[in-house]
């Protein structure tokens, strides 16, 4: 009742401030595997149904930016939106030539009010930073500053969506809505339509024959290629954000992905450290996880820094965390050790390169998709990680070496490591079929006649 009743309390805080309050209170919303359930049920809504602007104010923006009246522009246009979020709200509309739309209007306040919100989170901070000095969240303010500019220019948000389409155009299962730029501005940005069941909804999936797994599998692709291949990633997967629909032409499950307003750059040197520290946790290699970790500014809490990337315990990490799949005792243990160690992991986040803020707020809203599935620690996501940071690490060494000889070995060792993951996971799937089932009580029966 307590957990129930101070949410509640929360997200009536978050929907009266609008705006950056708003952003924090989805995130909460999205740790499944660490906040009670009455705290993520009662927030999810900010995902989709945060306050809205008004028709008048719909107007307005569009009046001011497009220099034209809704009716000039859209045959139609649907006043109740299809989704309200932190920073805008999104229409279905329908142009004059009679292409159907999404148009996401910025709130027309939020501009001027996000700076204050940000000053405010600023001085509650360091008033919070007074009373209990192990607490340490200016790091918080500083990524504010930095990454509301971005998400609040809608032409930055086009750019991106063209860019990760062109980036990830051999994986046929995603779809980015098209931009269309005549019609876009800095507040106001015209998209293809796309609809589609949240990717978190387990119910929608099972009601029209989309593979759960296989969602979740394909996710995990796209988020591999970005963080470990190409270093460009979405970083707001909130469930809002990540639409599934399957094609009727094809029967293929579709994955859309929305909201581009957000994306990290990383470094080559810190991709390069992170593929390396992920290869190891797979590995349950406890040298280069330390040796990493480390490299990556956690210090002597490298062990929390493992928990925290993976949400398992220590014990798991050192077992391998691709050998068993969370258990309901784990789950109580991490949420346990997640308020226990409050001040150490304050410390980390602050010591941590910047670049690793948004990968872990990342992290954690993937990790709510997964729970919210019942695909948590599947092997087949760590496989395709594996994959990744193979594939990232040769073409790393290859654009270093200067010698023929040594670019063939680098390419030999690739190739024989992805044989190998592609050996395992056969082995995996054959073990799971039927036909592995029957092989298996055969091998069995005649080794019990013998």
């Amino acid at each position: 009742q307590v957990h129930l009743r101070s949410a509640e309390r929360l997200r009536e805080l978050c929907c009266a401030n609008r705006g950056t309050f708003i952003k924090v209170g989805q995130h909460l919303g999205a740790l499944d595997y660490l906040l009670p359930e009455e705290y993520t049920r009662t927030l999810k809504v900010l995902h989709s149904q945060a306050p809205q602007s008004t028709r008048q104010e719909i107007e307005q923006v569009i009046r001011e930016d497009l220099g034209k009246e809704i009716k000039e522009l859209f045959v139609s246009f649907e006043d109740t939106p299809l989704g309200a979020a932190s920073l805008a709200q999104v229409h279905k509309a329908v142009l004059q030539d009679g292409r159907t739309v999404a148009v996401k209007i910025q709130h027309p306040k939020v501009q001027a009010q996000s700076s204050k919100d940000i000053l405010l989170m600023e001085v509650l901070l360091l008033v919070v930073k007074q009373i209990f000095p192990d607490f340490e969240f200016m790091w918080l303010v500083e990524e504010a500053k930095k990454n509301l500019p971005l998400e609040l220019d809608f032409l930055n948000e086009g750019r991106n969506a063209e860019k990760v389409a062109h980036m990830l155009k051999n994986f046929d299962f995603l779809k980015v809505p098209r931009i269309y730029w005549e019609l876009s501005t800095r507040r106001v940005l015209l998209m293809e339509f796309m609809e589609g069941g949240q990717v978190n909804d387990r119910a929608y999936m099972e009601r029209n024959g989309i593979n759960v797994n296989e969602i979740s599998r394909n996710l995990g692709k796209l988020y591999s290629e970005m963080i470990f291949v190409n270093g460009f990633v979405h970083c707001d997967p909130h469930p809002g954000n990540v639409l599934v629909k399957k094609c009727p032409a094809s029967g293929k499950a579709h994955i859309i992905l929305l909201d581009h307003g957000l994306y990290q750059v990383l470094s080559e040197s810190f991709r390069m450290d992170y593929c390396r520290l992920w290869q190891a946790l797979i590995k349950a290699d406890m040298k280069k996880v330390q040796k990493y970790s480390r490299r990556l500014g956690a210090g002597d809490l490298y062990p929390l820094f493992a928990c925290m990337l993976t949400a398992r315990s220590w014990e798991s990490v050192n077992r391998g965390i691709d050998r068993s799949p969370v258990s309901a005792s784990e789950d109580v243990e991490i949420r346990s050790n997640a308020a226990a160690y409050l001040p150490q992991i304050t410390q980390l986040l602050n010591n941590v390169p910047r670049q690793m803020l948004l990968l872990l707020k990342t992290n954690d809203l993937l990790r709510g998709i997964e729970s919210a599935l019942h695909t948590r620690a599947s092997a087949s996501s760590f496989l395709n990680m594996s994959r990744c940071c193979i594939r990232a690490v040769s073409t790393y060494q290859k654009s270093k070496s200067h010698s023929l000889y040594r670019r063939t070995q680098i390419s030999l060792t690739e190739a024989l490591s992805l044989w190998q993951i592609d050996l395992y996971e056969l082995f995996l799937w054959l073990k799971g079929s039927q036909l592995g089932k029957w092989v298996i009580a055969l091998l069995s029966r005649m080794h019990h006649s013998t």
